[in-house]
């Protein structure tokens, strides 16, 4: 592991990153790729968007940089993420100008998953929290690649929705891959993850509250998309981690849009209907305000990190105690911000009358 190779590609995708956004930004005007304001925003003029192009090509040319150096790493990979986001990053460029539609999107997100599974990615075991290793086929291993990737970038792009929200996210889950790669020696996928960092760190610094642009669907279906492939790399080399530590890393975008999706079920909504329900309307409908809200989202992203983190170290009864512990917390949270329904809360509801019982317990027993 040559440290300075790690500190070189993240000084140099920040670099251009931040060189290269008000570029971007200036180019989104000339062609007309901005956001108007709807009874959706919560901005309140018209913005740039497209600024996932200063993420991709920041992170191209730091890649292109440091290939020299990187003869001794397992990059095969790197290739079919390359060409893949360049795939994902015009799918969204031209929806950030012409606005596609989804089925049209859906249709450049399976064409890059399936660059990257032709260039070698593909899930071919699940290590379970307990018992052995199962070994997949190609007909289940390469179906639930696809799934996972173009479920991942759909994640990631529905909770863009704040300054600096998704990029900050992305890129608290970039360095939790980061760390975990490291853990288990897979350096390859570690330099990767230094280079997409420092892009996004880049980007932060014109993006997060208040914002001089967007990263639009160019950058958050390419961070959807970069996070999901190498969550599976940094997965798939480790023989302990278990099936649950790459959902933890994406736990934000991810219990995001799984609440939404029971939500709208709940309120006999169509699935994909959008909505102002999502986690950061909630927190600014108490009354936060957007950079409250966002380090508020941060700060349960680096928690989900941590356990994750933690998850891929612990013992089989350990993350039994994890798992349990995270599901009680995050569920705990969602109804007490009412962020799946404002009346139904049953958790809280069944605690409470656990807690009645034992105070009147403790009476009779006095």
């Amino acid at each position: 592991m040559n440290i300075w190779l790690y500190v070189i590609g993240f000084a140099a995708s920040c670099a251009l990153s931040v060189i290269l956004t008000p570029i971007v930004k200036k180019f989104a005007f000339w062609v007309g790729a901005v956001a108007v304001p709807n009874h959706r925003s919560v901005h309140s003029k018209i913005m740039p968007q497209m600024g996932g192009l200063a993420i991709f090509f920041a992170f191209i040319g730091a890649y292109f940089i440091i290939a020299p150096a990187t003869k001794s790493y397992n990059m095969e990979v790197a290739m079919g993420l390359l060409i893949g986001g360049a795939v994902i990053v015009l799918v969204g460029a031209l929806d950030d100008r012409f606005v596609l539609s989804p089925k049209l999107k859906l249709l450049g997100q399976l064409v890059a998953a399936g660059i990257v599974v032709y260039f070698g990615l593909e899930v071919d075991f699940v290590q379970l929290p307990f018992g052995d290793a199962i070994g997949l086929n190609q007909w289940i291993g390469i179906p639930i690649t696809i799934i996972w990737i173009v479920g991942v970038t759909n994640a990631v792009n529905l909770i863009d929705g704040l300054d600096g929200l998704s990029a900050g996210v992305s890129g608290i889950a970039t360095a939790t891959i980061m760390v975990l790669s490291i853990l288990i020696g897979n350096y390859s996928v570690a330099l990767i993850c230094a280079v997409l960092l420092g892009s996004i760190i880049g980007f932060l610094f014109f993006n997060f509250h208040p914002a001089k642009i967007f990263m639009g669907d160019t950058g958050a279906l390419f961070l959807g998309f970069a996070l999901a492939t190498l969550s599976i790399l940094g997965y798939k080399q480790a023989t302990v981690v278990s099936l649950l530590v790459p959902i933890l890393i994406l736990g934000v975008p991810i219990s995001d849009t799984f609440i939404a999706i029971v939500r709208r079920k709940l309120n006999n909504k169509p699935i994909f209907a959008p909505d102002k329900g999502h986690l950061h309307h909630t927190l600014m409908r108490l009354g936060f305000s957007t950079r409250k809200t966002v380090l508020i989202i941060y700060g349960v992203s680096v928690i989900f990190g941590l356990c994750a983190v933690l998850l891929s170290q612990a013992t089989q009864w350990e993350t039994l105690v994890i798992i349990a512990v995270m599901l009680l917390i995050l569920e705990i949270c969602a109804e007490a911000i009412g962020i799946i329904s404002k009346n139904k809360k049953p958790v809280i509801k069944m605690i409470q009358r656990i807690f009645i019982g034992w105070m009147a317990l403790f009476r009779v027993s006095k």
